[in-house]
């Protein structure tokens, strides 16, 4: 599963503390007896309490899943029939104890003959005909209805919902979204639309007969074997999937979507499926946002050595989905975040998302993690597939730079959140595992793995892992096993610090010169008490007179020191050269040697850091750097670069002026040429019209965004007719929309008011869009009078109920907000109203009391809505 990076630094401020404790929920297990196990308890030296979330125990296993469901659309229902096949893992049983989430049981029958079942909280414990063995096989066939909008729903910040099965504007009420089904099984909610084991180390082969009215298209996973038509009109598709995979990977989706072909070539020459299920208008689309998928398939089968291991790879997306996107097997659900035009996507694609749900295919889906606690096994390797994807196809220096923005991801989640274990068992509860340390942290581990043990050895490790483990469940240790099997060394050291600890290192770097020498001396500075010292090998680039010159080192200790030859004069000196470690670092050495760090580097993140940190002090070195940086080949350095241009006095400015003009109308990056557009607005450089009328036909919305903001400044007329035009051109993008938003807010023009309720209710905003729109509407309200605040309560009710996952996250936080807004207006009329009194201006007094009478009704509306 893909989370966005963008919520989770929307829900950092509001997360709460992850070293919590908490009683034990029950976890049934399947036995003769029906015993209830719980989950083992640890009690530290302290005497706290801590809960141990290990692996399920298996007492029954899964072998077949068969369903036939038929969705009741107009009471929200799926009228289903689960055929399974199970036997005992190891020990004697006469009972199954399976997870059926808010159903009702019409009955479970064994060989046509009814079974004896109970069924509470959640949990079908049935009554087997005889006492099975290992070796014998059961089917057990259950008639039951899920009914998921009628039980008591979860969620966390990774998954706002644990509905499990969602049908959207299954009435057909909303006239701006296409009624769907869809499920969601991770982590524990497939069972709330089929029976089964809901657990990660359970791993089943399944196939499915869905039947649909004749206008709606299905997809599940495996291959579609046909599709039958019945006496009533409706068909029946039936999919079948022979390879074993986890219950929470079950998908089903319906709904009226097109179906855009693709195929993906397998090293045997046989092609395979690769299809799009977009919505109608999104159709002409599908290729260009998904079209890179056979070529991902491609390159991470011949990375790895092991072909992609199932029947199709389909990609759907739906509407109101509950977080970014998932791994399915074979059937891949994305929000509708990814519906983005041929322009948008000048300006960004959602790639590192697709690849990173397609690694899920090996790393997840083909070897699964046998408990939450090792749930990195699944969502580092698939966090890291993103570098490993722009390495290949972008280049390294692309690769480093999202690297280097999913490891602050991690160092905000743990601020906020607090650190944990990697591998992490005491958990309060298993939605905490998706964050950033499984995510992020864990990619750079593996970053930092595959630095150390040589790229031929990491990926043969990575083969043996998976081979040895394929179409099962694996813990950690089997993957260190791997490591050591293919390099010969005993790797505990590494996943000691990196997977069983929490943390990572802070380090401060200092140098001095003795002599021919140069010392460089290395503290961790990281609280030893709670983290541990850090075993960290790392290269050291020493440039002198002579060249570059490359050292490997190990720090072991919380303080060493390094000494180095020196010839001549010490140009500069680079810890860490290769920029691989996980740390925060605080490096103390001459401006002039992080101005030559930038020389000497092909690092993007080692020379962004010569540009932070040589350009504090401007002179004609550091000036020369911000000029030479404006010409960087590499579009993010030059976008630093730009950051820092303000700086400059003088000719250099002028110069740097020049230059940006140019990337404002010349470069190949539409994040340069906008970011240069804002520069110049913001330096308030003379006769920009040009540039901004240019920028404004650009091919990137993005850019004539920034043109549209900075003309809004200097040439406000002009802006406001092109802000008028392009809010009626129905090709206008969701980004675009926002800038002219934006700028109606900055003017607080009322009459722009059904603009936004237009724009906020017509269903064409989406995921995180529709979030940035709703949070400019609301900063455009509180400049309004009370009557447009009452008004309002409608666009914020018909959000409430028809908004995708991200406004309804965010829509209490924004009615917070605007209730804030009228006390703050409540207080200041009544200080009126007390002056009005002691003068004695019975007039004012009456008017301000009405005002202040009208402000409290409006405000205890919006309290309600609050506390629905």
């Amino acid at each position: 599963m893909k989370k966005s990076y963008f919520l989770v630094a929307l829900l950092l401020a509001v997360a709460c503390g992850t070293k919590k404790t908490n009683s034990a929920s029950v976890e049934a297990t399947t036995s003769t007896d029906a015993t209830v196990e719980q989950p083992a308890t640890i009690v530290d030296s302290a005497s706290e309490e801590k809960v141990y979330h290990g692996s399920l125990t298996m007492l029954s296993d899964l072998i077949h899943t068969k369903l036939e469901v038929k969705p009741d659309w107009q009471k929200a229902y799926l009228n289903g029939v689960a055929t399974i096949t199970a036997k005992p893992h190891f020990y004697p049983s006469d009972s199954l104890i399976l997870d059926a989430k808010g159903m009702a049981i019409n009955s479970v029958k064994l060989n046509g003959q009814t079974l004896t079942y109970t069924y509470t909280n959640d949990k079908l414990k049935i009554k087997l005909d005889k006492t099975y063995t290992r070796k014998d096989k059961y089917t057990v066939v259950i008639d039951y209805v899920a009914k998921p909008n009628e039980r008591t729903t979860g969620g966390s910040a990774a998954i706002t919902s644990d509905k499990g099965l969602y049908f959207i504007n299954n009435d057909g009420q909303d006239k701006n979204k296409m009624p769907q089904i869809w499920t969601q099984g991770e982590t524990e909610a497939s069972s709330v639309w089929f029976p089964t084991i809901d657990a990660t180390n359970q791993k089943t082969s399944q196939e499915i007969y869905i039947t649909v009215d004749n206008k709606y298209v299905t997809l599940s996973n495996g291959k579609l074997l046909s599709s039958k038509m019945n006496a009533d009109g409706t068909r029946t598709d039936y999919w079948k999937q022979d390879l074993p995979h986890a219950p929470y990977l079950f998908m089903m989706g319906i709904g009226e979507f097109k179906v855009v072909k693709d195929y993906y070539t397998r090293k045997d020459g046989s092609k395979m499926d690769v299809f799009y299920y977009v919505e109608p208008q999104w159709e002409k689309y599908a290729r260009n946002i998904f079209g890179k998928t056979p070529e991902m398939i491609s390159y991470f089968s011949k990375l790895l050595n092991y072909e992609y291991p199932w029947d199709k790879y389909h990609q759907i997306v739906v509407r109101d989905y509950v977080s970014g996107a998932m791994e399915n097997t074979g059937a891949v659900v994305f929000g509708d975040f990814a519906y983005k035009t041929d322009r948008e996507l000048l300006d960004g694609t959602d790639e590192s998302t697709i690849a990173h749900e397609l690694f899920h295919h090996w790393f997840g889906d083909l070897v699964t993690c046998e408990s939450w606690a090792n749930l990195p096994l699944n969502e580092s390797f698939a966090n890291y597939s993103q570098y490993l994807w722009d390495e290949y196809k972008y280049g390294i220096e692309e690769a480093d730079l999202n690297a280097e923005s999913e490891m602050k991801g991690y160092m905000q989640s743990a601020q906020a959140q607090g650190h944990h274990d990697l591998i992490w068992f005491d958990y309060d509860d298993k939605e905490e595992m998706f964050d950033g340390h499984s995510y992020n942290k864990g990619g750079r581990i593996l970053h930092m793995l595959r630095n150390y043990v040589g790229d031929d050895a990491f990926f043969t490790a990575l083969n043996k892992y998976l081979t040895d483990n394929q179409y099962k469940s694996a813990e950690f240790h089997q993957l260190r096993i791997a490591f050591e099997q293919v390099t010969g060394e005993d790797l505990n050291w590494f996943f000691n610090q990196w997977f069983l600890a929490s943390g990572h290192p802070t380090l401060e770097y200092t140098q001095r010169t003795e002599g021919n020498e140069v010392v460089l001396t290395v503290k961790q500075k990281q609280d030893i008490k709670q983290f541990p010292v850090f075993k960290l090998p790392m290269q050291v680039a020493v440039v002198d007179n002579q060249g570059k010159h490359i050292h490997n080192i190990t720090v072991t200790k919380v303080e060493e020191e390094f000494r180095f030859p020196v010839a001549g004069n010490l140009v500069t000196l680079i810890p860490d050269y290769q920029e691989m470690l996980l740390a925060e670092v605080k490096e103390t050495k001459p401006a002039a040697q992080f101005i030559q760090q930038y020389y000497h580097s092909t690092k993007w993140r080692t020379k962004n850091r010569a540009l932070t940190l040589g350009v504090r002090k401007i002179d004609s070195l550091s000036a020369k750097l911000v000029l030479d940086a404006l010409k960087d080949p590499f579009w993010a350095i030059k976008s630093t670069a730009i950051g820092k241009a303000s700086r400059l006095k003088d000719n250099d400015k002028a110069t740097a002026i020049q230059l940006i003009k140019n990337l404002a109308q010349n470069d190949a990056s539409s994040s340069v040429r906008a970011q240069a557009v804002k520069f110049l607005s913001d330096e308030g450089v003379a006769d920009m019209l040009a540039i901004y009328e240019k920028a404004l036909a650009d091919s990137s919305f993005t850019v004539n965004a920034a043109a549209l903001n900075g003309m809004s400044e200097s040439y406000p007329e002009q802006a406001m007719k092109k802000a008028e035009q392009l809010e009626k051109d129905e090709s206008v993008s969701s980004s675009m929309l926002i800038a002219i938003a934006t700028m109606y807010a900055k003017t607080g023009n009322p009459d722009k008011y059904e603009f936004f309720k237009t724009n906020l209710m017509n269903g064409k905003l989406n995921g995180f869009d529709a979030l940035g729109f709703l949070s400019t509407f609301t900063g455009y309200l509180s400049g309004q009078s009370v009557e447009m605040a009452d008004n309002a309560l409608e666009i914020y009710t018909y959000l409430e109920a028809n908004g995708g996952m991200y406004t309804k996250m965010f829509l209490p936080q924004n009615l917070h907000y605007m209730s804030n807004i009228l006390q703050s207006r409540i207080s200041s009329e009544t200080t009126k109203l007390e002056e009005y009194k002691k003068a004695k201006d019975t007039a004012n007094a009456e008017k301000t009391q009405a005002a202040i009478n009208q402000l409290k009704a409006v405000q205890a509306k919006y309290a309600k809505m609050i506390e629905q």
